[in-house]
C-alpha cells in the first residue's frame, strides 16, 4: 500500500500547480440574484395556502425564466416565491399561478414519486461551492421529493426529515415547505449567504422547466447559475440525537422437498428481531450514526433481470436505508464501494463532516454473509458465503474552486486470514468553461482465502500466474481511468481511456470486468428548434476500442443515436451500430450490426408508456461460442385512472437463434405487475407480482403501510415465491416458500 500515498502526492503535484490560478479564474460569480429573506420569531404550524398574515411581510422573488426546452424564451405563467426563517426553520411558499389549472397535474402518492406531476421547489447549497446542494420539491398536493444533485448528477435516494402542504385552487395552486435546520448541513457562522435557484416544472403539451435566475444550457452546472439568500442570521447550531429503533416480528415456511411439490411446507415458529440506529451531530457540519442488528427485510423487492447470455456479475441498486443514506458521500467515478457487498451486517456504524472546502466520510461494518465478485475478461463469478469479513470505507475531498476538486477513497476488507485492500485518487478539474479534466487512479492488494470448497473456478487472471479460485494466493493490481470533455449547449465531446489490470479486484466495491485497456470517445450534435411537433434533439456518434493487457485486440465498435423529444412529452430514439467486432474465448466475431429504437410518452395524464426494440447479431457466450441472431424488448406502462391508485406493467422479452434457426439457444420474459393505491399522503396498499419464465417461478408481494415521515414507519405484508412443476404428479405453480412479517420503526429526536 506504499504506492497509494505516492501516487496521492504526484497526482496532486501535478492537478494542483499548473492550475492554480486557472481555478482563480474560471470561478464563477453570482449572476446577480440576491434577496434577504424575512426572520420571525415565532414559528407557525404550515398549511397548503399562504394565509398567515406574515407572509404578506414577506419580500418575493418571481419564476420568470424558461430553461427547458427554450433557455431564451420568458416563463409564460407566473410564479411567486416568498420566504421566511427563524432560528430552527426555513419557509418557503409558492404561488403558482395557472390560466387553465384543470391541466394540473397532481396524485396523491409516496413520496418521491410525483415527478411526472406539476411540482415546485428549490435546489440550495448552503456552502455555495457548487459541488452539492438539496433538491426540495413538492407537487400541487404537497407530496414531497427529496434529493441531492452534484456535477456527476442526482441520488434521489437520499431523504431528510421536512414538512410540507399544498393545494389546487381555480387559479393555480400553492405550496409550503417548512425545512428544520437539524435537517440540514451548512456552515457553522454567525451570518450566512447560500446558493438557491427555484424552480417550476410545468407539464403540458412539452415538459417545461422554469427558473428564477435567467440559467442556460449553454453551462452545464445548474448550480453554479444560482442567486443567492443573504444575510441569514442567528440559525441556531445545535447539537442534535435521533433514534430509530425497529422491532419487527415473521414467520418463515419453506417446502420440505423442493422436488416433490406434494411434500407440503414446514412452517418454522413465529420469531422477533429488535434493532435500531443513532445518531448524534454535534453541528451542523458533522454526525455520527451507528446500527445495531439492522434491519433489511423483505418490504423492497429487486426487480427480476434477463441474464441468461450475460457472464458478468449484475448490478442491483440499494434499497437498504442505513445505506443509502448519506451514499453520495461515498461515490467515484469507478464503482469502488458498492453497499450490497456488505450482505447482512450485525452491527455497522457511520461518521460524515462537511465543510464548505472539504468533505470526510467513514463507514465500517461487520458483516455475517460476506459475498464475493471475482472479475475477468469474459466473465465474473459471484460467490457467496456465510464467511464473516470485516469492511471499512474512508472517503475525502477537498474542493479546488467551483466545479473542481480532488478525492481519495480507502477500503478495507478482512476475514479469516484473507483482506483486499484498494486506494484510489479521483479529481475533476474545470479546465476552463465547459472543458473539463476527471479520472482515477487506483492499487488493490489482495490476499485470497484459502478454501477451495467455496470456490475453486480454475480460470487465470490475465496473462499472470494466478487463478480466480479460493487457493490462498496474493496479488496486487491497479486502475486508471483519465477522461476530456467539452460539456455545452450545442457541441460536446469527450476522450476516455480506462484500465483495470488483470489482478485487480475490490471485494467492497462493483468491479466485474478486468483485464483491459479501452479507449473511448463520443462527440454528439444538439439541436433546439421549439416547435409545435419537435422541442429539441441530438445526434450521437461514440465508440471504443478495447485490447487486452497481454495487448491482444479484444473488441471495437461505433454506435450512431438520434434522440428526438417530440409533442405530448414524447421522446423517439433510433440507435445502430455499423461496426461491431468483439474476440470472445478465442473465437472472433465480426459484423454484429444491431438497431435499437427506445420511446417514452407521457402525452395523457393517466397514462405514461415506454419502450425498448434492439435486433441484430449477438454472440451466445458459452463454454464454445457461436453468433446468433434475435431481439430483445421491453415494454412499460403506468396508469393512473385516479389520483390515489397507480398501476405498472413491465413486461421483458429475449431470444436469441442459431443463424440458420436450426437451433433456439434460449426464449424467455419477465412480467411484473406493480398497483398501489394511496389512502392518504401516509396510508398505502401495494402488491407486486412477478414472473420470471427462465426460472419458472411466481414472486408475490402484497404489503399494507403507514408512514408518518420518511424513517417512522409501520409495515404489514408477506413474500410468496412459487415455482412452476410440470410433471405427471403435478402440473402449475406450487408454493416453496413464504414469509409473513410486521414491522415498526419510529424516529425519535431531540
Amino acid at each position: 500500500m506504499a504506492k497509494v500515498p505516492y501516487i496521492f502526492f504526484l497526482i496532486s503535484f501535478l492537478l494542483i500547480n499548473p492550475f492554480q490560478q486557472l481555478w482563480a479564474q474560471t470561478q464563477e460569480p453570482s449572476a446577480g440574484y440576491a434577496f434577504q429573506p424575512l426572520k420571525i420569531s415565532q414559528d407557525f404550524e404550515i398549511s397548503g395556502t399562504l394565509t398567515n398574515p406574515v407572509w404578506q411581510k414577506a419580500p418575493s422573488v418571481f419564476i420568470r425564466y424558461e430553461f427547458q426546452p427554450n433557455d431564451e424564451s420568458l416563463a409564460p405563467v407566473r410564479t411567486e416565491v416568498k420566504v421566511l426563517y427563524s432560528e430552527d426553520f426555513l419557509y418557503v411558499g409558492f404561488i403558482a399561478s395557472d390560466p387553465q389549472p384543470g391541466e394540473i397535474r397532481a396524485h396523491i402518492s409516496d413520496r418521491d414519486n410525483s415527478f411526472n406531476d406539476d411540482w415546485v421547489g428549490f435546489i440550495f447549497d448552503p456552502f455555495q461551492n457548487n459541488q452539492q446542494g438539496y433538491e426540495l420539491f413538492v407537487n400541487p398536493l404537497g407530496i414531497q421529493m427529496d434529493g441531492i444533485m452534484t456535477n456527476s448528477g442526482e441520488d434521489m435516494n437520499f431523504d431528510i426529515l421536512w414538512y410540507s402542504a399544498g393545494g389546487v385552487s381555480d387559479s393555480g395552486y400553492t405550496t409550503v415547505m417548512k425545512i428544520p435546520f437539524k435537517s440540514l448541513n451548512f456552515p457553522d457562522e454567525k451570518v450566512q449567504d447560500w446558493s438557491v435557484q427555484f424552480i417550476r416544472n410545468y407539464p403540458r403539451n412539452s415538459r417545461h422547466v422554469f427558473t428564477w435566475t435567467n440559467s442556460t444550457q449553454d453551462n452545464s452546472c445548474l448550480l453554479c447559475q444560482s442567486g443567492d439568500l443573504v444575510n441569514l442570521r442567528g440559525l441556531k447550531n445545535t447539537a442534535t440525537v435521533e433514534l430509530l429503533p425497529y422491532a419487527m416480528s415473521y414467520q418463515s415456511s419453506s417446502i420440505n422437498n423442493p422436488s416433490e411439490p406434494s411434500s407440503g411446507l414446514n412452517h418454522d415458529p413465529i420469531e422477533a428481531r429488535v434493532g435500531g440506529s443513532i445518531s448524534y451531530s454535534p453541528s451542523s457540519t458533522m454526525s455520527l450514526n451507528a446500527v445495531i442488528n439492522p434491519d433489511f427485510s423483505q418490504v423492497e423487492s429487486d426487480a427480476a433481470q434477463i441474464g441468461v447470455n450475460e457472464t458478468f456479475a449484475l448490478f442491483y441498486p440499494e434499497k437498504r436505508p442505513f445505506f443509502m443514506r448519506g451514499a453520495n458521500l461515498f461515490s467515484t467515478e469507478e464503482n469502488l464501494f458498492y453497499s450490497r457487498m456488505i450482505n447482512r451486517p450485525l452491527a455497522a456504524g457511520k461518521f460524515t463532516q462537511k465543510t464548505s472546502n472539504f468533505t470526510l466520510a467513514f463507514l465500517t461494518a461487520y458483516d455475517r454473509n460476506a459475498p464475493f465478485i471475482v472479475p475477468g475478461l469474459f466473465g465474473s463469478s459471484l460467490v457467496r458465503s456465510d464467511i464473516n469479513a470485516y469492511s471499512n470505507v474512508a472517503r475525502g475531498k477537498y474542493n479546488l474552486g467551483s466545479e473542481s476538486f480532488i478525492g481519495g477513497l480507502l477500503t478495507t476488507r478482512n476475514q479469516d486470514q484473507a483482506f483486499n485492500y484498494v486506494g484510489s485518487i479521483d479529481w475533476d478539474i474545470k479546465l476552463a468553461d465547459h472543458y473539463y479534466f476527471g479520472g482515477q487512479v487506483g492499487y488493490s492488494t489482495t490476499k485470497e482465502l484459502n478454501n477451495l470448497a467455496l470456490f475453486d473456478e480454475q480460470r487465470t487472471l490475465g496473462n499472470t500466474s494466478f487463478d480466480a479460485a479460493f487457493n490462498g494466493e496474493q496479488y496486487d493490481g491497479t486502475l486508471v481511468t483519465a477522461e476530456v470533455s467539452r460539456e455545452a449547449q450545442y457541441y460536446n465531446f469527450e476522450f476516455v481511456y480506462t484500465s483495470f489490470s488483470p489482478t485487480f479486484q475490490t471485494q467492497s466495491g462493483f468491479i466485474n470486468n478486468v483485464d483491459r485497456r479501452q479507449f473511448g470517445w463520443s462527440q454528439s450534435v444538439s439541436y433546439y428548434p421549439d416547435t409545435k411537433w419537435l422541442s429539441q434533439g441530438s445526434f450521437n456518434v461514440s465508440g471504443d476500442w478495447i485490447y487486452d493487457f497481454s495487448g491482444q485486440f479484444m473488441e471495437r465498435y461505433i454506435f450512431l443515436r438520434l434522440s428526438n423529444t417530440l409533442a405530448g412529452q414524447t421522446n423517439l430514439s433510433i440507435s445502430f451500430l455499423p461496426l461491431n467486432d468483439e474476440r470472445f474465448r478465442g473465437e472472433f466475431f465480426t459484423g454484429m450490426h444491431r438497431i435499437m429504437v427506445d420511446l417514452s410518452s407521457q402525452a395523457l395524464d393517466a397514462l405514461t408508456i415506454g419502450g425498448h426494440y434492439q435486433t441484430g447479431r449477438y454472440v451466445y457466450r458459452t463454454a464454445n461460442p457461436v453468433m446468433g441472431h434475435g431481439y430483445n424488448f421491453s415494454i412499460s406502462a403506468t396508469l393512473e385512472p385516479t389520483s390515489r391508485f397507480e398501476l405498472s406493467l413491465d413486461y421483458n422479452y429475449a431470444t436469441l437463434s442459431s443463424l440458420d434457426d436450426s437451433e433456439t439457444f434460449y426464449s424467455g420474459d419477465i412480467i411484473r405487475l406493480n398497483s398501489q393505491f394511496n389512502f392518504s399522503r401516509k396510508l398505502f396498499a401495494r402488491f407486486i407480482a412477478q414472473y420470471d419464465s427462465f426460472s419458472d417461478q411466481l414472486q408475490l408481494y402484497p404489503l399494507v403501510y403507514y408512514k408518518l415521515n420518511p424513517f417512522t414507519k409501520f409495515y404489514i405484508g408477506m413474500t410468496d415465491n412459487l415455482n412452476r412443476y410440470d410433471s405427471p404428479i403435478y402440473n402449475g405453480f406450487k408454493e416453496v416458500q413464504r414469509q409473513f412479517f410486521v414491522k415498526f420503526q419510529y424516529l425519535i429526536r431531540s
